[in-house]
């Protein structure tokens, strides 16, 4: 099978590139192809979500359009409203899937993820208080969603903190936190009158609807600090999976690279759930179908980004298709997909005797 060891102890479908000063570079081919496939799938996800609508367009249209040969009217279209929302669904999309990878590989169980653990309902407490309490605008709600995401971060790390984060005391300290803010948001909707409740149930769908650029620059911002410092922690991370004493008697700092990794993967979903909403289940199911297409090794950190994106904006496209525009949000579709793949996960997990 593709992506296992040879009795020579070089990966199958790994191929080595040296050069004549003797430096050699293992590059591995399969997770090249799944890695460029799947851009390209979030790419054509991005040119027919650009095109549906009320006033659908053909994807050669878009392309033009993009390249400044389109109508008047269409450069509105694309350009002022519907770009934006390609954009934060992109970006949405791979910081939850990379969010997820490093959750999944420092927990050590595939159901590590932010919606598991509790960050996204952290997300939704400070976004609920911001609607119910102060009334405050959309800046306000995100901003509300910013600060209870890296509170609930901060107050998981030191329950879960004994002389470092370990995997599986770290996960049902998260389930804990997250069954408990549950039970505040619920609280909060009751507090709320009817005006808020219906905004606050909106918000909490997850949605790409009506995103302007006010949403893409923050967020861009953040993805392109966050995301490649991540990838720049690739190699301890992949050292973590092996055990703390492993990666201790191979130099890594296992709590630093623990501590770093994990604030960038709250800020990462926090600003992500400040964008679009709670968006369900990307972050649990990104990573294990990026690790499933390379059959590669690791956190496969860079395929669960595009794996993410390319998932978030193909679920907002087929929600348009199947339902109308912006008549479903996207966060129940994903949440519909995404429990189903949960069940599948957990009985795999239960066949392997895991749980």
């Amino acid at each position: 099978m593709a992506g296992e060891p040879s009795k020579t102890g070089r990966r199958r479908g790994a191929a080595v590139l040296r050069t004549r000063g003797g430096l050699s570079v293992r590059l591995d081919v399969r997770a090249l192809v799944a890695g460029a496939l799947l851009l390209l799938v979030a790419l054509l996800a991005a040119v027919l979500l650009i095109g549906t609508g009320d006033f659908p367009m053909t994807p050669n249209q878009v392309l033009h359009t993009l390249l400044g040969d389109g109508s008047a009217a269409q450069t509105f279209i694309v350009r002022d409203l519907r770009l934006p929302r390609v954009l934060v669904g992109l970006l949405v999309g791979a910081a939850f899937g990379v969010a997820g990878a490093v959750f999944q590989t420092i927990s050590r169980n595939p159901l590590g993820s932010p919606d598991v653990l509790g960050f996204a309902q952290g997300s939704m407490v400070g976004a609920l208080v911001v609607i119910v309490y102060f009334q405050g605008s959309t800046v306000a709600v995100a901003g509300g969603s910013v600060v209870g995401g890296l509170a609930t971060g901060g107050a998981i790390f030191l329950l879960a903190w004994k002389g470092g984060i370990h995997g599986y005391r770290f996960v049902l300290v998260g389930i804990g936190g997250a069954a408990m803010l549950y039970a505040i948001v619920l609280f909060l909707i009751t507090k709320a009158n009817i005006v808020e409740a219906t905004r606050a149930t909106v918000w909490m769908n997850g949605s790409l609807s009506g995103r302007d650029w006010g949403q893409v620059w923050p967020l861009a911002v953040v993805c392109a600090v966050l995301i490649p410092l991540t990838l720049l922690y690739g190699r301890p991370l992949r050292m973590l999976e092996m055990g703390d004493d492993a990666a201790y008697a191979l130099g890594v700092r296992v709590n630093r690279v623990r501590v770093v990794l994990l604030v960038a993967a709250v800020l990462l979903v926090a600003a992500g759930t400040a964008a679009a909403g709670p968006i369900s289940f990307v972050a649990l199911t990104a990573p294990q179908l990026a690790r499933r297409a390379t059959r590669a090794p690791g956190p496969n950190l860079l395929p669960s980004a595009l794996m993410g994106a390319a998932l978030l904006l193909a679920a907002d496209w087929a929600s348009q298709k199947v339902f109308g525009a912006d008549q479903v949000a996207v966060g129940v579709v994903t949440g519909m997909l995404g429990g189903g793949y949960l069940l599948w996960l957990l009985v795999v997990e239960r066949r392997k005797g895991r749980i």
